[in-house]
Order: C-alpha cells, then sequence, then structure tokens
C-alpha cells in the first residue's frame, strides 16, 4: 500500500470561493492509503512547495495528490518540487478542481462533493503508479521555418544570427508574404518595402539560411528534437542556379494576359514572370497552366532570349527530406472571400474593391503606379466609402466571429493616405467600434479624423448598389438617427482576415492543435503563448491570430528564442509515458503501427515456447521508447488490448472509473 500525501490548493479564490477545500481535504484523508492531507492558499508559491517536499520527507510519502488547476499549468512545478524531495517525479497526480470543478459549478456544495470525486480518482490511480526513468534523445541543430513572410524571415534571422541553420520553406516563388503587397504601415506610415526587403535580402545571404521558394512540406514523420520532413520543390521551368533575373524573357513572353495575383487580378502579367521587382529569390517562374510551350509545344520565346539557358521546359517536381530539430509554423493569413457580401455589390462594380486591392492601388509599384484610379474607367475617386467589419464580428454561417484586429487601424491610414494625396476626395468611413489597441493607434486614429478630415460615420452600410457610374451606397448613422445616401466613386471593404488554406493540412501533418477557426493553438495563451501543444513545434505570426505587424515580428522573436533554447541542448529527456506490448497477447495485426503519428512501432519475429516444448515464431509489435510520444494512439487500436501504456494503464484508467463511481 502507498503512503499517500494530499495536497488541497485554494488557488486564491479561484477554487475557495466554490469548493470547500477543508471539507475536501477532510473528507480525502479518510482515504485508503492517504497519510497526509491539508489545504493551502497556493500550493504552487514557494511556501507551498516546501510545504509539500517537508511533508514527503516527514511521513516517508511513497505518493502525492495535489488537487489544483490544470496539469498543463503546473504538473512540471510540482513534479520538480517533488523530485528535490527525493520522490520518483511520476508518483505525482493532479486533481483539476479549478477548470473542471470550480470554473464550471456555481452551487458550492455541488462543486465540493465533485472535487472530493475528482480526488479520489487521483488516489486510486497513484496506488497503481510505478516509478518511471526518463531517456534521453539527441537534437538535430537545425530548424524549419513553414512560411517565409516577416513572421516567417524574422523568425530564421534570430535563429540563424544565434548560430543555427536554418531552412525557410514557402509556397510562393519568393519570400515576403502578405507585406510586399502593402504600401505604407501604420502608425508611422513608413514604406513596407524599405522595412521589408533589407530582411529578405538579409535572409537570402546568410549562410546559416537556406531559402526554398515555390515550395510546399509534403510530410512530417518523428517527434521534438528528431523531425524527419519531406519538401516538394515545385518545377519552376527555370533552373534557379542560372537565371540571373534579367526579366528578358518576362519582356519578351507572347502570353500577356495572364491575372497577376500578386496585384490581386487587378492588372495582367506573362506566362513567365518575376512577381515584383524585389523578389528573394529573383529567378523567374513559368506558369504551366498558361505557358504555350508546355501546353502545345509550339513557342519556346522565353527559351531562345534567355541569354544564360536557364529555361528547361523539362523540369520535374523534386523531393527532398531533411531533419530538423524544431519547427516553426509561420503560414500567415488572407482575406476572406466575399462570396456571401453580395449587399455591398462586389461581384456586380469594379469600384468595390477589398482593402488589399486598395492597397496595390494607392502602391507606387502596383497596377496604376500609385495613383488612384477607378478600376471600371481610369477616372479619379472623388468620393470614397470605406465599410469596417465586413465578415469579421458576424454570424459563424456568413463571416468569422473574432474580430480580425488590424482593420480599424489600416482603413484609418487608408483613409489619411487619401487626403493628403488627393484632398479634394471627400473620405467616409462607416464602423461599428474604432478599436486602436497598440502603441500610438489612438493618436494615428485621431488624426485621420482631426488632422484629416475624415468623416467617421458609427454604423451600417445596409446595400451597395450601381447605377449610373456610381454606386448608391445605403447606409444608418446611428448617434444622428438617420438614414445616408451616398452617391459614392469607390467603396473600400474591409474584409476579414482567416489562416492561410495550408494551415489545416499542416496541423494535421504536425500534429498540432488548432482552434475552431483553424488558428493554431498555443500550449498557454498566458505562459507558453508561441509554443504548439505538440513539442517542437513552433507559432509565429497570423497563423496564431490576427495581428499586426509589430506584434507579428515581436512574436517572432519569441520563437525564435524558444527554437535557439531548444537547439542549444545536446540532449532532451523523453517522456517516460511510452506505450508497452504485452508480447503474450499480441497477435502482430499491424493495427497500432498504422495508427501511430510516429513511427515509433515496429515489428519482430520472436521465438516462444509453445506446447510440448516446442518452439514456435511470432510476430510481435516493439516500441522504440525514444520515439513514442505517449499520444495512446495505439492503445485504442489494439483490438487484443496487448498495447498499453505506461502511467496511464488499463488498470489505472479504470481505478480512477471505479473510484468516480463508488
Amino acid at each position: 500500500m502507498q503512503r499517500v500525501g494530499v495536497f488541497v490548493c485554494w488557488c486564491g479564490s479561484n477554487i475557495a470561493a466554490t469548493v470547500d477545500v477543508e471539507k475536501v481535504a477532510q473528507t480525502l484523508k479518510q482515504e485508503p492509503g492517504v497519510v497526509f492531507s491539508t489545504h493551502y492558499q497556493y500550493m504552487c508559491s514557494q511556501a507551498g512547495q516546501e510545504m509539500i517536499a517537508d511533508t514527503i520527507r516527514e511521513y516517508g510519502l511513497t505518493g502525492v495528490v495535489i488537487c489544483s488547476c490544470s496539469p498543463r499549468m503546473h504538473e512540471a512545478t510540482f513534479r520538480k518540487t517533488c523530485q528535490r524531495a527525493g520522490l520518483n517525479p511520476y508518483m505525482v497526480e493532479i486533481a483539476n478542481i479549478r477548470e473542471q470543478c470550480s470554473w464550471i459549478h456555481k452551487d458550492r456544495e455541488a462543486a465540493t462533493e465533485k472535487a472530493v470525486i475528482l480526488g479520489r480518482a487521483a488516489i486510486a490511480k497513484v496506488h497503481l503508479n510505478a516509478p518511471l526513468t526518463a531517456g534521453t534523445s539527441s537534437v538535430k541543430k537545425r530548424a524549419l521555418v513553414i512560411g517565409g513572410g516577416i513572421a516567417g524571415i524574422q523568425t530564421a534571422l534570430d535563429i540563424a544570427d544565434a548560430g543555427f541553420p536554418v531552412d525557410i520553406v514557402e509556397k510562393k516563388p519568393t519570400i515576403g508574404g502578405k507585406m510586399t503587397q502593402i504600401d505604407k504601415t501604420f502608425p508611422t506610415l513608413d514604406c513596407a518595402a524599405c522595412i521589408l526587403t533589407p530582411k529578405m535580402v538579409d535572409a537570402a545571404q546568410n549562410e546559416n539560411i537556406r531559402i526554398f521558394a515555390y515550395s510546399e512540406v509534403q510530410a512530417v514523420k518523428g517527434f521534438v528534437g528528431n523531425f524527419r520532413v519531406t519538401i516538394k520543390k515545385k518545377a519552376r521551368f527555370v533552373d534557379e542556379t542560372k537565371c540571373t533575373g534579367c526579366g528578358l524573357c518576362t519582356e519578351k513572353c507572347p502570353q500577356k494576359k495572364v491575372p497577376n495575383e500578386f496585384n490581386l487580378g487587378l492588372d495582367n502579367r506573362r506566362a513567365i514572370y518575376i512577381p515584383f521587382a524585389q523578389a528573394v529569390p529573383k529567378v523567374a517562374t513559368i506558369d504551366a497552366d498558361y505557358c504555350s510551350m508546355l501546353k502545345t509545344g509550339k513557342c519556346g520565346v522565353c527559351s531562345k532570349v534567355c541569354t544564360a539557358g536557364a529555361i528547361d521546359y523539362k523540369q520535374q517536381d523534386t523531393f527532398l527530406e531533411e531533419e530538423y530539430g524544431a519547427i516553426v509554423v509561420a503560414t500567415g493569413f488572407n482575406p476572406i472571400k466575399l462570396d456571401k457580401f453580395d449587399e455591398f455589390a462586389y461581384s456586380q462594380s469594379k469600384d468595390v474593391v477589398t482593402s488589399l486591392e486598395f492597397e496595390r492601388l494607392m502602391n507606387a509599384a502596383g497596377p496604376t503606379g500609385g495613383t488612384l484610379l477607378r478600376p471600371s474607367d481610369g477616372t479619379h475617386p472623388k468620393t470614397i466609402v470605406f465599410v469596417q467589419c465586413v465578415g469579421s464580428r458576424c454570424d459563424d454561417s456568413k463571416g468569422k466571429p473574432y474580430c480580425s484586429k488590424i482593420c480599424c487601424m489600416y482603413t484609418a491610414k487608408h483613409a489619411m493616405l487619401c487626403r493628403e494625396k488627393y484632398p479634394d476626395t471627400d473620405v467616409y468611413v462607416f464602423y461599428i467600434d474604432v478599436r486602436t489597441p497598440g502603441k500610438n493607434f489612438d493618436e494615428f486614429y485621431r488624426r485621420a479624423v482631426e488632422e484629416y478630415g475624415v468623416h467617421y460615420i458609427k454604423g451600417m452600410v445596409g446595400k451597395v448598389v450601381p447605377e449610373n457610374g456610381k454606386l448608391k451606397v445605403q447606409a444608418s448613422d446611428l448617434l444622428g438617427g438617420r438614414q445616408l445616401h451616398i452617391d459614392a466613386d469607390m467603396v473600400v471593404l474591409a474584409a476579414a482576415i482567416e489562416p492561410d488554406e495550408s494551415a489545416r493540412p499542416l496541423a494535421t501533418m504536425l500534429t498540432a492543435s488548432m482552434d475552431t477557426n483553424d488558428f493554431f493553438t498555443e500550449a498557454h495563451p498566458k505562459l507558453r503563448p508561441v509554443e504548439s501543444p505538440t513539442a517542437g513545434i513552433f507559432l509565429s505570426g497570423a497563423c496564431q491570430g490576427p495581428k499586426d505587424i509589430p506584434e507579428t515580428v515581436a512574436q517572432a522573436s519569441a520563437a525564435a528564442a524558444k527554437v535557439i533554447g531548444l537547439l542549444c541542448k545536446d540532449q532532451l529527456v523523453c517522456n517516460p509515458c511510452v506505450a508497452q506490448p504485452d508480447e503474450l497477447m499480441c497477435n502482430g495485426c499491424s493495427s497500432c503501427e498504422k495508427v501511430c503519428p510516429y513511427g515509433a512501432i515496429t515489428y519482430i519475429n520472436k521465438e516462444f515456447r509453445g506446447p510440448n516444448r516446442t518452439t514456435l515464431l511470432r510476430r510481435v509489435a516493439q516500441v522504440n521508447g525514444a520515439v513514442c510520444q505517449g499520444c495512446g494512439a495505439c492503445t485504442v487500436a489494439c483490438p487484443s488490448g496487448a498495447m498499453d501504456l505506461k502511467g496511464f494503464s488499463n488498470k489505472q484508467i479504470m481505478a480512477e472509473v471505479d473510484a468516480i463511481c463508488r
């Protein structure tokens, strides 16, 4: 029989306000094997930890149950405390009486009863716990950054500056991401290209950074410190080692009517193209969907004019397999599609544009050379209406329930730039709320109103109707209590942002967690905001949630710091709670091997003594403890019940169930 100590935490008023902690401690003291039970205001405090350690020594405890908050919060803290006192850290159990009890109950009596039940279950499990010893595994000292926007670039630069090699995988032909399409940045109105381009060049010239542009992550295997990643390099039909980026091929290509995705379809490009002048790598790419040579075998103009001999029409996709110690996800965001917002006439009029399309129209490197012109007829707009929260903070079936965070500020920026460059333009902004939480953001918004004379109207636009070359805007002014009718030349929609479409399949490959909006979930929103719950996977930028450029860069550097901390280690302590097969029960069906996401299970032929002393050769499962991450998928899939999990065996789980039902 174990000698168990029970420690009930008040967690200030988080637990004690709903749960009678004294009664819980007294009740659990009556459980078999419990030799000590107490309660304290903050068990995770220094004084609380010292009390636990002293009690372990004084009472010779062989098991400890902490009734407190989620094990995700402080399990590691309490395990270290018990280990310092001479107790095996895996003889510690956490009963979550905060998130699973006090926070979801209003009735004190019901909450107290449930807290007792949870504590009783933890005690039942700790009686069956056995001391476990953690092994070690090596660390591959190279990092992978998936996504080459400003978040990915900053993360890669910080890791590389610490002396570790890092690879950037970017699915577009060039790194840079959305920031390459932006004209100026708020709240300083700095030129976006002037900030971003030097970083792109630094990444390209850094000896510790390799850039895999026009590439995608195809498969991920392994575990923290030892990931094996398959990278697909898509065929450019241009030899990157030979192309000089002179642009002659892009000038001579006869296929001129390919929609330019960099300018969001507002103009056309050639079938062979370099996305923009500062592209990194500055290498041409042939669009196979439009190239006559690739489709019909007729043309070949680009090959004839290329003096470097870089054109290769027979180039194929290639696959590389690389090893990494850590992976950073920086897949970014996209504006949502506006198919469900026909009331704004986005599909009916070229003069109704999204904010990102408006960025390109205002950009000196954009389709109009920086001159703001109506897409429909090329004239200068005299009245512009900006509509906020298009798809943000709305019904799930139509848009996104969350605030996209950046829209208020970039709309203020657009309005200011319009009024500064074209003082004769009337600018209206319809909003629900103006949100300016960042440094100097509120001052920036006030400048738009007070200095530049932008008309901010609290209310929503109900309908936009194209009529006689104008856009008839019907809207409400909630503060004035009236309906407005404005004849606008352009309407700009601040579309909600969402994670890039590659996020969901990538999360599946990484076994990383996502929320209901397809943003990657952090390990803890306050204490571990740049780490994924999956060890070795880190989060950078808008893949984790909407954020502006300063916040993105800050998070990118934070993710890099976590990666550096991991890569600095020569050995990692493995999780000892790994799967173990019962070879006598295993029938060699391979079910567990198929579901294992880490490739930790293999099969061997093993000799067994049969009837009449005969030797039988049977196929049985074998688990690599250094690779297994203790996810438990194999224990569920095993039809014969041969697979078990150390620390979470079937006996331990059933003991908890019995204690709950008692």
